[in-house]
């Protein structure tokens, strides 16, 4: 009895282990449980076989018993060796429902390793994205409030499936615990995880549904007796797989667009200042610095350019342009209906960003490309920079215009949109266009790693293309050519035979050879169509397409997007096996070039284009600061003496002797002070600013091209010239100068008081310098008329000409004339010049009466200045008879008071231009020095013009290849830091 109860106690206390362990990993120890117990986890216990037959019954293992609760039940007693089966009914019903529940336990961890099973395939089947991380950003897993979509998706997915029901709290905790395990995963899975589960959950779903639908298609089959032909059921089951993939397609597009919002979100955060992360520069922006360098690069050490582009060729009006727009996704380019529209090279760079935006390389501008205004203004831009490119006479252009275009989920590569090639030279074309498309687009395609997207117009005969013939001459294997067939919705309608169209595709029209074969649709033919119009009616054209009906074309040789995918994985795929090689080529140039600058400039630095002019523009103003250091006494001197060098003759010819033939004193000086009123108020004051501006310039140009010793650099010559002449150009003296300036000469003029005698000996000694010059320039224009006397005949072995005899008998007879009357007038009377001529023809010199006149007037002014100069000396001893206004004198000294007036005048101009200089003029040169230098350090034309020879241009190359090297090296750990 004691045993019997011992034994139902311990049933239920395992019944109760039981039930506690059925939500617990892991099991008890056998040894533990009770003896009936033991039975239930192993039947073949050794201490169990006795017992095994009693405990049989005809209960079914998953009756409906299973579920019914069980109840405390009260064994009968029995003797120890006897056990009635009438009485133990109840235990074996209890170890029954044990065994059962023990079984649903084993169900339902099978069924949590077949869920985990199962989710492990689908993460096999999930592409890998570890190459794609680079297009979110981390701040994406930081804003928990905006992407809630994997995580709602992956709820949904596990909560429609009967796997909790299943596991149970195991394995919901299980679950969990993969989906919180690491930080990093579950931010990953937020992003991207749950749209790829569904989108695989769907495409097994329709493959599924294809499947079923051609299980369902063959049993219709059977049951109507092949009514149906298998040619249709083929087509039934390509348009559905069509229909599939499409729709595959439109997920795909749904996802890109919400990525493309998405990364719009989170650069609006970055921009409010909630992410500081500088970003870093795209792999391809690297790429694309690297190649703006190398076309700028003159290449004269034979380190050509390999680095891989997409070069795009093909007939005119074939459809470049417009497959180029769709791969950028923006109508970005001038178009015409049949004529030339792309007249030079176009490098259009392809990066992903936020927002899609176009720039030109040396502008800072964004083209905003989802506003019609702008592309509007970037179409005239690039209309504008192409016709600046061609030069006159011409039609196209070999310089490169260089666009970026980013935007979100653009394919990343650069292409070069080249000018269609034509068949013949057209009016208004120069007679060289065709030669110079094809020197052009050899030029491209030559270089061994460039990818060759040759564009054939599928709406035209494929005998009438002139491109494939010389995409391959360039590359005859077709390993770098990939061929696009375009306007295939006119081509479909218009080719009598579709399977021409798949001949072309196939590559067994042409006899080049391509990497690949594409067919694209750019449109209906207008111009306003938008991208998005375009892709929609490329989708549905090639939906309803017979070409993919009938399998002549492969889903995925059809459609713009296509096409940028390979073009773009096959440009990345050139780049990565052609650019260390081409570093290593440049690597070995620098070493070149160093070499060279060594053995000939070994005490030089090593100073480009840009740096020599820093260098002359610090020199340039060092010497314009050097000017204002001038002193006051140098500048009034060198101005004095150029103003009395500039009016001296007016003084002498115009102003003293006029004067000075009158007959008094009184006539003297009012004649005087009216020749000096006129010439002040006419020109006294413009001349004053004339020699003021040319002493300025003088003094500007001695600083600028003086010798500096040894540290004077030749180099710097030519482009300190054009500086000083440009600003000297530039500079405009002050308007109001002439003005205040006539004020101040008119009072000077005005004084006549002489308070000293040191005065009075300056005028003197003025005066006589004065005339011994113009007498010494008349003396000697004397001398050129008449020719050379008898002593430089005799010693030099000199003859006078025939006209030099005429002025010398001329010169005679008038000499004749004034000694008889030394106090004759400066002009000759008409019967005086007929006397004198009278005179000549009496000794056989035939004389004409201008010739008499001419010589009249040097032979007199000798005559005056001889005489003003003897009076002169008298006049020294005149300032005690000026001091008494000459009463009682018969001296008369007016003319020293005139000269003494001149003098003054002078000293005081040249203080006041002095002034000028100093204060006001000298400072606005210095002023438009700067502003010259401005614009030549702008100017590149200008710097290659002014400051050329083999030093600079070794310099500027060494500089060139040494930035290439460092771009590109920049750019390769780029490129093996993605990998």
């Amino acid at each position: 009895m004691w045993r019997l109860r011992r034994a139902a106690v311990a049933c239920e206390v395992c019944q109760s282990l039981v039930k506690r362990s059925s939500g617990i990993k892991g099991s008890l120890p056998l040894q533990k449980l009770h003896l009936v117990s033991r039975s239930v986890y192993h039947s073949h216990h050794p201490t169990l076989k006795l017992q095994r037959s009693q405990f049989r019954t005809s209960f079914h293992q998953f009756s409906s018993l299973a579920n019914l609760p069980l109840r405390k039940l009260k064994l009968s007693p029995i003797k120890y060796g006897y056990q009635p089966r009438r009485n133990f009914w109840p235990a074996r019903l209890a170890a029954r429902l044990l065994k059962l529940r023990y079984l649903i336990l084993g169900s339902a961890v099978g069924g949590g390793y077949t869920a985990k099973k199962t989710f492990d395939q689908w993460k096999d089947m999930i592409p890998d994205l570890s190459d794609y991380k680079w297009i979110v950003p981390d701040i994406v897993w930081e804003i928990d409030e905006y992407i809630d979509l994997g995580h709602k998706l992956v709820s949904e997915v596990i909560g429609a499936s009967d796997l909790l029901l299943l596991l149970g709290s195991p394995g919901e905790t299980a679950f969990r615990a993969t989906d919180h395990g690491s930080e990093s995963d579950k931010h990953y899975r937020k992003g991207l995880l749950g749209e790829l589960i569904l989108l695989q959950q769907q495409i097994q779903e329709h493959e599924e549904e294809a499947r079923r639908a051609a299980g369902q298609y063959s049993t219709s089959y059977a049951q109507q007796k092949r009514k149906v032909t298998d040619k249709e059921k083929i087509d039934q089951l390509q348009e559905e797989l069509l229909h599939t993939q499409l729709k595959y397609q439109r997920i795909l597009e749904r996802l890109e667009k919400e990525n493309k919002e998405l990364r719009k979100l989170v650069l609006q955060k970055d921009d409010k200042g909630i992410h500081h992360r500088k970003l870093k520069k795209s792999l391809i922006d690297m790429y694309s610095e690297v190649l703006d360098v190398l076309s700028d690069y003159d290449a004269s050490y034979n380190t050509q350019d390999h680095l891989p582009r997409v070069v795009v060729v093909g007939d005119q009006s074939a459809g470049k342009t417009s497959v180029l727009e769709m791969i950028a996704q923006a109508r970005i380019f001038p178009r015409g209906s049949g004529e030339m529209m792309t007249r030079s090279p176009v490098k259009v760079t392809l990066s992903e960003g936020p927002h899609h935006v176009a720039l030109f390389k040396d502008s800072s501008r964004e083209f905003d490309l989802t506003k019609e205004e702008d592309l509007a203004a970037l179409r005239h831009e690039i209309e504008l920079r192409m016709r600046k490119n061609v030069k006159e006479g011409c039609t196209v252009s070999p310089e490169t215009i260089s666009l970026n275009v980013k935007g979100p989920g653009l394919q990343r590569m650069v292409l070069v949109d080249l000018p269609g090639v034509i068949n013949t030279v057209t009016s208004g074309m120069a007679p060289d266009t065709k030669e110079t498309i094809f020197s052009i687009s050899k030029a491209y395609m030559q270089n061994p790693n460039a990818i060759i997207l040759c564009i054939q117009d599928g709406s035209v005969d494929a005998e009438r293309s002139i491109v494939t013939d010389l995409v391959s001459q360039m590359d005859p294997h077709g390993r770098r050519t990939i061929f696009v067939l375009t306007k295939v919705d006119l081509a479909e309608k218009n080719v009598a035979s579709p399977s021409r169209i798949q001949q072309i595709i196939e590559g067994k029209l042409f006899p080049m050879k391509a990497l690949g074969y594409f067919a694209v649709v750019t449109g209906k033919g207008n111009s306003s169509e938008s991208i998005e119009a375009i892709r929609e009616y490329e989708e549905e054209f090639f939906q309803n397409s017979k070409l993919l009906k009938t399998s002549m074309l492969k889903a995925h040789q059809v459609t713009t997007r296509n096409l940028s995918l390979a073009v773009s994985d096959c440009f990345w795929k050139m780049v990565r096996e052609s650019v260390e090689q081409q570093a290593d080529s440049f690597k070995a140039t620098r070493f070149n070039l160093e070499t060279e600058w060594k053995n000939n400039y070994p005490r030089l630095r090593e100073l480009d284009r840009n740096e020599l002019f820093e260098k002359a523009k610090n020199e340039i103003l060092d010497e314009v600061i050097s000017l204002s250091q001038v002193t006051p006494k140098h500048w009034e001197e060198i101005l004095q003496q150029s103003l009395w060098e500039r009016v001296s003759t007016h003084v002498i010819e115009n102003i003293y002797l006029p004067a000075a033939q009158t007959m008094n004193s009184g006539t003297f000086n009012t004649t005087v002070d009216i020749k000096l009123k006129q010439w002040t108020d006419k020109q006294l004051p413009n001349k004053a600013v004339e020699v003021a501006w040319e002493t300025l310039q003088e003094e500007f140009s001695r600083f600028m091209t003086e010798p500096k010793g040894k540290e004077h650099d030749d180099i710097f010559d030519k482009l300190k010239e054009a500086v000083k002449e440009e600003s000297i150009k530039r500079h405009k003296w002050n308007d109001f100068a002439e003005d205040s300036l006539r004020v101040i000469q008119h009072n000077a003029l005005e004084d006549r008081s002489i308070s000293d005698k040191q005065q009075w000996d300056a005028a003197i000694y003025f005066m006589e310098e004065a005339l011994q010059a113009r007498l010494k320039d008349t003396e000697n224009a004397i001398e050129n008329m008449i020719g050379p006397d008898w002593k430089k005949r005799w010693l030099y072995w000199k003859n006078r000409t025939q006209e030099q005899f005429v002025h010398n008998e001329t010169k005679n007879e008038l000499e004749k004339m004034l000694k008889c009357n030394e106090e004759h007038p400066a002009y000759l009377a008409s019967d005086e010049i007929t006397t004198v001529r009278k005179n000549l023809e009496s000794r056989g010199v035939e004389v004409d009466p201008s010739l008499i006149k001419d010589t009249w007037h040097q032979v007199y002014r000798r005559h005056f200045l001889k005489t003003a100069l003897n009076h002169c000396n008298l006049c020294r001893r005149g300032f005690y008879y000026y001091q008494r206004h000459f009463v009682d004198s018969e001296l008369e000294c007016n003319d020293v008071v005139l000269f003494w007036r001149i003098q003054r005048m002078l000293a005081i101009t040249a203080n006041t231009l002095r002034q000028q200089l100093t204060n006001t003029e000298v400072r606005r040169l210095e002023k438009n020095v700067k502003e010259v230098l401005e614009d030549f350090a702008e100017d590149s034309e200008k710097k290659v013009k002014l400051l050329t020879g083999k030093r600079v241009q070794l310099a500027e190359d060494l500089k060139k290849v040494r930035e290439i090297q460092e771009k590109l090296d920049a750019f390769i750990e780029a490129l093996h830091q993605e990998k």
